[in-house]
């Protein structure tokens, strides 16, 4: 059975990985040059194929020309290790939805295609990327590697998380972020795509975590996955509605302009510390409202890797 011909017939993406082409090219189409000059693994020089080697980099032009068979060699064929974490609770799976194109994404989808596009860039810079997926559980680790079949296993697993629907599965970011950081053992460059609601934690345990992350000198860069318009602003017609925590199935009955001023003071005031303590903690903080495109996401990652190398 091919996996991702069965996730397509179920919904959800259509094709991940084609998506995440389109977000890089029209990305890259934006700018003044490549974000992949300068980048790459550099081609220093050829030399000849012995047998046993890997057949990966055979420069079959030149084998055309020459009748043998010669290996191109590079100065830094793997020089990025990265892995990306990815918050699958119910909290980010809003607002629900069955099908998901590049304008038309829930928070769960949006940090999927993101994280699917990174990984387009890793794969044709020759990087190494792992994955991690938490929710109340510890539900996929994949170390960091650069071969084809693990990439396409990673985004299955990015298509499988879009298509969960979990009911009350609270969010246990404490206590994964330590796990995951315990795991990842070289230096690496980590992004968390996370809408940072979790109710069974306060603040200061949550970025205990995240500072975890920082050890082994690694660079940290925290997408904050949000809905701009009824997270933060609570943009709401003012008709009586029920609002469900679908994370623990509470729900209050109310008219939105009841609750509207301060709802919005006490959660632009947790976003505004949220950045404060990403700053003190050297954490990256990029706002990521899934109502706009990704240049935000890319373009962070091109900033760190300039750090990080």
């Amino acid at each position: 059975m091919n996996l991702q011909d069965e996730l397509n017939k179920a919904g959800g993406f259509k094709n991940l990985e084609h998506l995440a082409k389109q977000v890089v090219e029209g990305f890259i189409s934006g700018m003044h040059k490549s974000p992949f000059h300068g980048f790459s693994a550099e081609f220093a020089e050829h030399k000849i194929y012995n047998q046993g080697e890997s057949t990966r980099h055979i420069d079959w032009k030149l084998f055309a020309k020459t009748d043998k068979l010669y290996t191109k060699r590079y100065d830094d064929e793997t020089n990025l290790r990265c892995h990306i974490i990815l918050d699958n609770s119910s909290s980010m799976h809003y607002p629900e939805m069955s099908n998901f194109a590049i304008d038309h994404l829930n928070k769960i989808g949006f940090s999927a295609l993101a994280a699917a596009a990174l990984m387009h860039i890793l794969k044709k810079q020759r990087d190494a990327v792992g994955l991690s997926i938490y929710s109340d559980a510890y539900d996929f680790y994949a170390s960091e590697k650069g071969s084809e079949r693990h990439h396409q296993m990673l985004l299955a697993q990015l298509s499988n998380a879009v298509l969960e629907t979990p009911k009350h599965k609270q969010t246990e970011t404490y206590a994964y972020l330590h796990q995951i950081a315990e795991k990842i053992h070289r230096r690496s460059l980590i992004f968390v795509f996370t809408d940072m609601f979790q109710t069974s934690t306060d603040e200061v345990k949550l970025f205990e975590a995240l500072r975890h992350l920082k050890h082994n000198k690694h660079e940290v860069v925290l997408f904050h996955v949000f809905d701009r318009s009824k997270e933060l602003s609570f943009d709401f017609k003012n008709t009586p509605k029920r609002f469900v925590d679908v994370e623990t199935g509470e729900h209050i009955n109310l008219y939105s302009d009841q609750v509207k001023d301060n709802y919005e003071k006490l959660v632009g005031n947790y976003f505004d510390e949220l950045r404060v303590k990403c700053g003190q903690n050297r954490i990256k903080y990029v706002e990521a409202d899934i109502n706009t495109n990704f240049d935000a996401i890319l373009t962070s990652y091109m900033l760190e890797r300039q750090k990080f190398i």
